[in-house]
């Protein structure tokens, strides 16, 4: 084979090396297959779901394939084909790290260090990982550090009909419990402001608006009992002098965490917010690589850290992020919006993260047309329950275990695409 081990005996090989628990050791477990393997080619197509998901694939030459997703987004798949592809082809997939390295330093004319360009970079790592766990025959979270844990806890970003109507809270309610998932967190948004409708981009919020998503909370939690957390989730819409007001007014129901208060940027109001805020103030979903968490972090800009991994930076980046947390006793989360390929390689990340709280599952809210959750889950071809009492469940197969449906994802292509083309 031109110097090229078979798919067996690359497979026999990672097997044989058995399961490192050290990122330092990494090198140690792909060694014996190192530069046996090149890649071939890179393809992308979107799939619409909630949004319409990059899928990714990374082809060798060993007739071994990855899969991954990024965030969505306009872009992304001009990035990775016009970009990123002729920056992989040839090269060995087991370098993870130094081609994401190589990716960041060769585009420059795309903003190299944040935005789209991390986004698709973010997907073609995952596909990466996903291939290097299938060449040395292990999951993706051994090969991220070691796995804390085999299942991930997960929330439901979900919401009322009417948070202001008691019999539509309880109605949400008697739906949470009953789910086949047995989420026991869940996420609600905020009431939008009926004021300044002349200023949209005003951040002032009058005593009414912030008392109306009071009683919608209060609503929630009076539904739900005290078993259910409740985090509360307000899209930057607030300044800090409002967010501290709603901080303190909804601290008697007991929120999980108070969800971007403030615009993303980092600024000297987050620690002054954090620092006087009776409960946990987390952010994180707009942000990119350990650069974009890095003050947040050392100042103590929130109490939880919040990452979109299939958008920040990807898997390794998401565990260098955590690391980071972890250091200054911040805990990590997880955002997400993505098909059951970028959550269930999202959970490998969080799967390999010490203090890990809570991984976000959104597809779309009740009553509206994307309200599609029951059928989530037939993207993918997957060993065991996606998600069940409450939390993700990571397959013990090679990489990150989860296969598209080609069937249904035909049948759910974007306008204009086709199946890997």
């Amino acid at each position: 084979m031109n110097a090229l081990l078979s798919r067996r005996q690359l497979v026999a090989a990672g097997s044989a090396l058995g399961v490192s628990s050290l990122l330092s050791q990494y090198r140690a477990l792909a060694a014996p297959v190192a530069k046996q393997v090149k890649i071939t080619d890179v393809k992308v197509m979107l799939v619409h779901g909630l949004f319409d998901w990059p899928m990714v694939k990374i082809e060798t030459d060993a007739g071994i394939v990855g899969i991954g997703e990024s965030y969505w987004g306009r872009g992304v798949k001009d990035i990775m084909l016009g970009y990123l592809r002729p920056l992989l082809i040839g090269e060995d997939p087991l370098d993870v790290d130094r081609l994401c390295t190589k990716m960041i330093s060769r585009t420059g004319g795309a903003g190299a260090t944040a935005g789209t360009t991390v986004t698709a970079m973010s997907g073609i790592e995952i596909a990466l990982w996903d291939t290097v766990g299938k060449i040395l025959g292990v999951p993706v979270c051994k090969l991220l550090g070691g796995q804390y844990r085999s299942a991930v806890r997960a929330y439901w970003t979900q919401h009322p009909n009417n948070m202001l109507d008691k019999g539509s809270c309880r109605d949400f309610a008697a739906m949470l419990k009953q789910h086949p998932y047995g989420f026991k967190g869940v996420k609600v948004d905020y009431l939008p402001r009926t004021q300044d409708a002349a200023d949209p981009f005003s951040r002032r919020w009058s005593s009414k608006d912030i008392r109306s998503n009071v009683t919608g909370f209060e609503n929630i939690r009076d539904a739900v009992g005290d078993d259910i957390e409740i985090a509360f989730h307000c899209h930057w819409e607030f300044d800090e002098i409002d967010a501290l007001t709603l901080a303190r007014a909804i601290e008697p129901m007991k929120p999980a965490w108070l969800e971007d208060p403030m615009p993303p940027d980092y600024s000297s109001a987050w620690p002054q917010l954090t620092a006087s805020s009776p409960i946990p103030v987390l952010t994180g979903e707009n942000l990119y690589t350990r650069q974009g968490f890095r003050p947040f972090i050392v100042n103590h800009g929130a109490n939880i850290v919040q990452i979109d991994i299939p958008k920040a930076g990807g898997l390794l980046e998401a565990r260098k992020i955590s690391d980071l947390a972890e250091l200054y006793y911040i805990p990590t989360n997880a955002h997400n919006v993505a098909s059951p390929i970028g959550t269930l390689a999202s959970a490998h990340a969080a799967a390999s993260m010490r203090d890990f709280r809570g991984h976000e599952f959104n597809v779309g809210h009740t009553g509206g047309e994307q309200a599609f959750w029951e059928n989530w889950e037939k993207f993918a071809i997957y060993d065991r329950p996606f998600i069940k009492d409450g939390n993700i469940q990571i397959s013990n197969k090679p990489g990150l275990g989860v296969e598209l449906n080609e069937d249904y994802v035909r049948a759910h292509l974007a306008p204009g695409e086709v199946w890997w083309g």
